[in-house]
């Protein structure tokens, strides 16, 4: 039972609530209400007192059937839902919406009942329902019901919002950070470039080479974005290699050896605890580059899958770059050379599938000026 279009005059409130869910006093018109009731009369009352009291946005409907197609087209800020209807009762519709509205979504439900049970009242309240409207409507009461919900609603919504901003603001600061990170990282690896090679390109060409060829092996274009902006870092722990066995123009002595292969601990030390994924990539390549895929490389004598997927990439972007180009130590070699020496290796210093496609390469010294 219903409440009369007489009633519906007499007790309406004249004046505006607020401003709107966007924005405003709590109980505000501006809100989107959605009526489910399979008796027609009570839809148009609730749209009457509702339109009286300043809602301009309200949708009825007598179908339960077509609440989910509503819920997409009308976009409700709040549900007025029957419990007892033909077809598809209150309990089922609720189980549509449950399963339709995201989890972080406050869209408050109210329910339309009679002298319904309290479990039945229970029931409706464990499946999503936030409060319950009596019948026959006592306007005052329906406002006020109606006001408090969507003033729930829209602190949800302001708090949400404000949630989102500073999420975004705390993403702007960290991704700011990891840039300032990586800059002074990268500063310090071309310092440590510029100890043994006099253009400070090795890095950039090392690079390039270790992405075109990461896109080659299918990794992915998120994969191989990383290992592009990781792969200058390969070589950074040479900071800590002394002046005296970087550009010793002889052959090292087991020991200066030793001390030479320490740049990829060193390196891993310099770039460890890093929060971001790029830094955390630059620490794996920095520590494996020179892990050999037949287990005999160092430091840690890794072999095969074992050692990170972009270490490998690297492995042979350095290679063949720091042979084809001139150290203080030893003259370039030839393209083709280096070429061929690659190909003599894989299996063994190389990754098979790495090196089939660096050799697919028309022109790898192309990439690499």
């Amino acid at each position: 039972m219903g409440v009369t279009r007489e009633q519906t005059r007499r007790l309406a409130p004249r004046t505006r609530y607020g401003n709107g869910p966007n924005g405003g006093h709590a109980g505000n018109t501006a809100a989107r209400i959605l009526v489910v009731d399979d008796e027609a009369s009570n839809v148009e009352a609730l749209i009457r007192i509702l339109n009286r009291a300043g809602f301009r946005h309200v949708k009825g409907t007598t179908d339960s059937r077509s609440v989910l197609q509503l819920l997409e087209d009308h976009n409700p800020d709040l549900i007025l839902l029957d419990l007892h209807m033909p077809n598809m009762d209150g309990f089922a519709v609720l189980t549509q919406l449950r399963a339709a509205i995201p989890s972080d979504c406050y869209l408050p439900i109210l329910m339309l009942t009679a002298a319904d049970s309290a479990q039945m009242r229970q029931r409706a309240l464990s499946m999503g329902a936030k409060d319950f409207l009596g019948k026959p409507f006592d306007v005052p009461e329906v406002l006020l019901r109606i006001r408090n919900l969507i003033e729930t609603r829209t602190l949800h919504l302001a708090l949400q919002s404000q949630n989102q901003s500073l999420e975004r603001r705390v993403a702007e600061r960290t991704a700011a950070l990891e840039r300032t990170q990586v800059e002074v990282l990268e500063r310090l690896a071309a310092a440590a470039e510029f100890r043994d090679d006099a253009t400070g390109r090795h890095t950039q060409r090392v690079a390039a080479l270790a992405g075109a060829l990461a896109v080659d092996l299918g990794v992915g274009e998120t994969v191989s974005s990383l290992i592009r902006r990781a792969a200058p870092l390969h070589d950074v722990g040479k900071i800590g290699v002394p002046d005296r066995i970087l550009l010793k123009p002889g052959r090292l002595t087991p020991r200066e050896l030793g001390v030479m292969r320490t740049h990829t601990t060193i390196g891993a030390r310099i770039l460890g605890g890093g929060k971001s994924a790029m830094i955390q990539m630059a620490q794996r390549i920095a520590q494996s580059h020179h892990e050999r895929w037949d287990g005999k490389g160092y430091p840690y004598g890794l072999a095969g899958e074992a050692i990170p997927l972009e270490a490998r990439i690297v492995a042979i972007a350095d290679f063949f770059d720091a042979l084809t180009h001139d150290r203080p130590y030893r003259s370039a070699r030839p393209v083709e050379t280096v070429r061929v020496e690659i190909s003599r290796r894989s299996g063994a210093h190389f990754d098979p599938q790495v090196t089939e496609a660096f050799l697919s390469f028309q022109s790898p010294e192309q990439m690499l000026r």
